[in-house]
């Protein structure tokens, strides 16, 4: 532009100026025959882009009379449309919509010298950039406003503080799990890339809450919606889910949940994953990632009352009801130390009758007695079973001193 007199540059200003509105024109009807989304557009919106195209245009000729004046920022072009145009246009759409704009102005200065076409191409080069920081400063701030959010969501499922207002939250973070949901413990790693545990999650058709508290991760881990057909994967076990999510954790204990029907009953999840957390360390060879309900023992003997509750309402219960013989066959064997040739001798009975109760108490509540950890959630569950954790004792009243 150096080479342009001043005389010539004030011509090409007025003719610019003059044709603007013909360059508008064409911009809006190339968008129609290029640009499909543009076409099925509202007319309202459409009409709204058009705004935003005339804009760019009529800044150009300004920053065209005096380069040195403040940059055009793509803001103020985008003032022109409503506030819902930069969250209902892409970037890719908006960079589309540039790439238009200035392909038509080309064809219409061609033949006016290369000083004009420079400058609309250094023009165009600041648009792109400016636009792409304006929805840079929008994700900024959307992501920062979805993260406290998401906070919010994660403690009020931890503290089991939920109220009427969480499933609203949990929509507004656009969260796409159904059915039932996990909670998954554990601890923060050095360097946490947050990315990287998403996209996990996305690979396994699942959603998660992610909260970071200091040093300990936590998880709420939801089955995402999928089409259901004859090519759609078997869901994996939360088990499984949270196995393949183990990289995204620090080093330590890891500590899953049991499933619970939906998102708003996640507490119960929490609570128990919590509660195993705290108390993992006391099973020297727990495995990573282990299950809340594989550490009932050593909940219970922490204080956790709902791990007492689950160990008599899931194992001394069925088995009472189910039949007498089973709670005294079981009894006997572990205290026998799993013989079953001394069980065999104190109830009077054969091995295999012992051997075939022991099977039927593994069929009735699903844990094998002969396993030495599965022998330890047994026997925990007996003993409060027979101490009575559902009933209450009364203090004797002090006496009162005489005389």
């Amino acid at each position: 532009m150096a080479g342009t007199s001043a005389a010539d540059k004030a011509e090409t200003l007025a003719w610019l100026r003059r044709i603007s509105g013909d360059i508008a024109t064409v911009t809006i009807k190339r968008l129609e025959d290029t640009l499909p989304w543009y076409a099925d557009m509202p007319p309202a919106r459409r009409s709204a882009v058009g705004l935003v195209a005339q804009a760019g245009i009529t800044s150009f000729i300004q920053w065209y009379d005096d380069p040195t004046s403040t940059p055009w920022i793509a803001a103020d072009i985008f003032a022109a449309a409503p506030r819902e145009l930069l969250r209902s246009v892409s970037l890719q759409q908006t960079l589309q919509l540039i790439r238009v704009t200035v392909a038509v102005t080309e064809e219409r200065v061609a033949g006016k010298g290369d000083d004009l076409r420079e400058a609309i191409l250094l023009y165009s080069r600041d648009v792109a950039f400016a636009a792409a920081d304006v929805y840079a400063r929008a994700a900024e701030a959307r992501g920062l406003w979805d993260a406290r959010l998401e906070a919010l969501v994660v403690d009020s499922i931890l503290t089991g503080g939920a109220d009427e207002e969480l499933p609203s939250r949990i929509a507004a973070l656009g969260w796409h799990g159904h059915g039932e949901v996990a909670v998954l413990v554990g601890t923060t790693p050095p360097q946490f890339d947050v990315d990287q545990l998403r996209r996990t999650a996305r690979k396994l058709d699942v959603d998660v809450l992610i909260g970071v508290q200091g040093s300990r991760l936590v998880l709420v881990v939801g089955r995402a919606e999928m089409a259901k057909g004859e090519d759609s994967p078997a869901e994996l076990p939360f088990a499984e889910i949270a196995k393949r999510l183990e990289p995204g954790f620090g080093p330590g204990h890891l500590v899953l949940g049991p499933p619970v029907p939906a998102l708003v009953d996640a507490g119960q999840s929490a609570r128990a994953a919590l509660a195993g957390f705290a108390v993992a360390r006391a099973w020297r060879h727990a495995p990573r990632p282990v299950e809340a309900d594989d550490l009932l023992p050593e909940r219970a003997l922490a204080g956790d009352p709902l791990a007492k509750h689950t160990l008599v309402e899931r194992i001394y219960r069925p088995l009472q009801a189910h039949s007498t013989d089973l709670v005294t066959t079981l009894w006997s064997y572990l205290d026998n130390g799993r013989s079953l040739e001394a069980t065999a001798r104190e109830l009077f009975v054969h091995p295999n009758t012992v051997r075939y109760r022991l099977k039927r108490v593994s069929e009735v509540i699903g844990w094998d007695a002969t396993g030495p950890r599965e022998a330890l959630i047994l026997q925990t569950a007996l003993i409060l079973g027979s101490i009575g954790t559902d009933t209450t004792r009364r203090r004797p009243k002090p006496r009162r001193p005489t005389g």
